[in-house]
């Protein structure tokens, strides 16, 4: 090391910044920037100019920075300065020649520096700011400090409207991972590059289940010739039911993702007792759209063992297919609300050897949920009393199945059913998450679409997509957008042009079907990709276990070799006034979050409303039905209400308790239909002051 000259401190400058850490020298235009650095922090910052003389290059003029403010120095409180430093460094933005002389106006006076690799932004702005390879990010021709890095991202955010923080940190962890900035601005317009679109990929998991053979189970001929014919031994879900009790009459809560053959399980229950004479199959769905997939299913996989198959989705006798309800029907496929309103109205329904109700996490939902407790309460009651009352019928089998339950021992506790729970992922599913403008929403799904279209499985399949949206004009909007064949899904189509988006899709003659999230979480539709337009259903934002299940229907296994996510999220975007998250925020919570608990909570409307139910199919025994609810409801007080409001007269419901429970009415909207009807209204307006009012609420 050379030696250095013995310290002076004569002046200002040098007493200010004696004992300096680091001095950095950086050229910008035909100056040099001067910084000096002690603790970490910048302590002078000056600019130098350099002059030839006899002995070499030396110090010119040499001025102190404040703000826009210089101040003129001697040259030699620059030689003072650099004495005092520990190193000297220059950075290496400082061209070539200016680094060499620089050098050797140091070396002039027994100084020594190093050239270091630095930010150019900290270094023109007057910061010390050195980078190495792990550091250094990209800008365009340069290299950045991360900090730096960071600024200009944010800079970029703000003029695309901003990113909540969840989203923000984000797109900065990918910028610290990937280091270039360029790569995360395009993000920004709508590039998909899938390093960085990528969140994360669920693998494909296959439990180690011992198969059960199709020919070992002891079923009805006519099933089990059925069964053979289409399948050598069961999956692992199927087979654990088997082993636990399915055949015996056990009742079983199922638990088990999107496509691996929970369905099967009710099925082969309900159909292999029905043909035993142990009473008929109900499968029950929440929507209508998947009432009538099954209903067409079942027709026809099961008409040609003589079994007769009917549908129940509402109160109307004559279904939206056409097709007559028939309560003596060996198997009936219907809604809750279907069946639900059957038992309300006292309608028969036979004997009834087995109930399945698919999607039962509907349980956990706010407007729906405490009616199916009560149905399946309302449901097993019936069942119980006609046992009661028959010789030869024992009551019914109860399966529940569900793709995604965050408690189910607690549930299956609560249902008295046997927890059948079961991991498998049949292929891997790539979670992909991109921020968006909302008006390049369309573009990119077309890119999406025709990609996916474009690529053929291992087995010969080409790729397809759902499109999730949430409004049915949304969906037109979007397919018509699409250059490859695709078609709008969703309730206000008529049940034959469902059924032919059905086929063409089962057939590759579709490349998308854009559907409401609503509709199409539970539609059959053999996808290898699935698209979020949006993450809301309707005017609120998906639960975990929605977003969970309409992902799980990207990628099968007889199909595709993996499945594909793409979360098209449009920052700071809501969808109604209502929403007090952003879909951004969203977006992380989704990703993030973990499976909700399924349970029934009761306000004080829902526990009215439910035992009115109650009291209707029950009468005095409502009581009972009431405490094997999931959710907890005050009996005492529910019925002080019913009397108050002159829903019920003793146990008995007075005829407009009787209307407003068939009508599945809350107290509250049955008392602003009766204001209505006293006010003179006509029937519209009422619906329109029932409409606006719950807008205000």
């Amino acid at each position: 090391m050379s030696l250095k000259y013995p310290v002076r401190v004569p002046n200002a400058v040098s007493q200010q910044v004696a004992h300096v850490e680091t001095l950095f020298l950086h050229k910008v235009g035909d100056r040099f920037q001067v910084v000096a650095i002690r603790d970490g922090d910048r302590v002078f910052r000056g600019v130098l100019e350099l002059k030839e003389t006899d002995a070499g290059p030396r110090p010119g003029k040499f001025r102190k920075k404040s703000g826009s403010n210089e101040e003129p120095r001697s040259p030699g409180e620059f030689v003072d300065l650099a004495r005092s430093a520990r190193r000297i460094r220059i950075s290496d933005h400082t061209e070539f020649e200016s680094r060499k002389e620089l050098k050797e106006m140091l070396s002039g006076y027994q100084l020594e520096a190093l050239v270091v690799r630095t930010c150019r932004y900290c270094a023109n702005s007057g910061r010390y700011s050195p980078i190495t390879e792990d550091t250094a990010i990209k800008a365009d021709r340069d290299y950045i400090c991360p900090d730096c890095a960071t600024r200009e991202l944010e800079r970029e955010l703000s003029f695309k409207g901003g990113l909540t923080k969840a989203a923000q940190d984000r797109l900065e962890d990918l910028l610290l991972d990937v280091q270039d900035l360029s790569r995360i601005t395009n993000l920004l317009k709508g590039d998909l590059d899938p390093d960085l679109t990528k969140f994360d990929e669920i693998s494909a998991t296959v439990d180690d289940v011992n198969p059960v053979k199709t020919a070992d189970l002891d079923l009805h001929p006519k099933l089990k010739g059925m069964t053979t014919e289409r399948f050598d031994s069961l999956l692992p879900v199927q087979s654990l039911s088997v082993r636990n009790g399915l055949l015996d009459g056990d009742d079983q809560l199922v638990v088990s993702a999107t496509a691996t053959g929970k369905t099967l399980v009710g099925e082969l229950a309900g159909v292999d007792r029905a043909l035993k004479g142990k009473g008929k199959l109900l499968f029950l769905v929440p929507l209508v759209a998947l009432a009538n997939q099954k209903h067409e299913d079942f027709k026809e996989r099961y008409s040609d063992l003589g079994l007769n198959v009917t549908i129940r989705v509402g109160a109307s006798r004559i279904n939206d297919d056409g097709n007559r309800f028939d309560p003596h029907a060996d198997v009936i496929v219907g809604t809750y609300e279907g069946i639900d309103h059957a038992l309300r109205t006292g309608r028969d329904l036979g004997d009834i050897g087995t109930v399945v109700i698919d999607e039962v996490h509907t349980l956990k939902e706010d407007e729906r949920g405490h009616r199916l407790d009560g149905m399946i309460s309302r449901l097993k009651h019936y069942c119980e009393t006609r046992a009661t009352k028959r010789d030869g019928y024992d009551g019914s089998q109860f399966i529940y199945l569900s793709a995604t339950v965050g408690n189910p021992e607690w549930l299956a506790s609560r249902l008295k059913a046997t927890l059948i729970e079961f991991e498998e992922r049949p292929v891997p599913i790539e979670r992909h998450l991109t921020f968006i403008d909302g008006q390049e929403k369309a573009r990119i799904e077309n890119r999406l679409v025709k990609r996916e279209f474009d690529r053929k499985s291992s087995k010969d399949y080409r790729g397809q997509t759902i499109i999730f949206t949430n409004s049915r004009r949304r969906c037109h909007e979007i397919s018509r957008r699409l250059e490859y064949s695709s078609a709008p899904y969703h309730a206000g189509l008529d049940y034959g042009r469902r059924k032919q988006v059905e086929r063409q899709f089962g057939n590759q003659d579709l490349a998308a079907v854009v559907t409401t999230a609503a509709l199409a979480a539970g539609v059959d539709f053999p996808a290898s990709q699935v698209v979020f337009d949006s993450l809301a259903m309707g005017i609120e934002w998906l639960s975990v276990q929605e977003f969970s299940q309409m992902l799980g229907r990207a990628g099968r296994p007889d199909f595709h070799d993996r499945g594909i996510v793409y979360m098209l999220v449009e920052p700071d975007c809501t969808y109604h006034g209502s929403m007090e998250m952003t879909e951004d925020e969203v977006a992380i919570k989704l990703l993030k979050g973990e499976m909700e608990d399924v349970r029934t909570r009761y306000t004080e409307s829902a526990a009215v409303e439910e035992t009115l139910a109650n009291i209707t199919v029950a009468g005095k025994k409502a009581k009972r039905l009431n405490d094997r609810m999931l959710g907890d409801i005050d009996t005492t007080r529910a019925v002080g209400r019913l009397l108050e409001w002159k829903f019920i007269d003793g146990f008995e419901p007075t005829p407009l308790g009787r209307a407003v429970t068939r009508h599945f009415l809350s107290p509250k909207d049955a008392f602003r239909i009766l204001d209505g009807v006293r006010s003179g209204l006509d029937p519209y307006a009422v619906v329109a002051e029932m409409e606006l009012a719950d807008n205000e609420d």
